[in-house]
């Protein structure tokens, strides 16, 4: 099983809900899901089908940053 780890840096907290800086952390696995985990007071654990959609959701138009914390094809036991 391939993962990889990533981060959300937000810039401008458009709905004033998640704040600014690092606002969840992220895992893809190899078939291109995702397991996002929203911190902070209210957090959350959410599911996508991909990495479009998750930026389609969550990018809002450039002000959150997705950060990969591993290089590509880094393979996990």
């Amino acid at each position: 099983m391939c993962l990889r780890r990533f981060h959300f840096e937000r810039n401008e907290d458009k709905s004033g809900v998640s704040g600014c800086g690092r606002v969840a952390t992220g895992v893809m696995f190899d078939d291109g899901q995702i397991a996002l985990h929203w911190e902070g007071l209210h957090s959350s654990i959410n599911i996508y089908h991909s990495i479009e959609d998750l930026l389609y959701v969550h990018g809002h138009n450039g002000a959150t940053e997705l950060i990969w914390d591993d290089p590509p094809n880094l393979k996990s036991n």
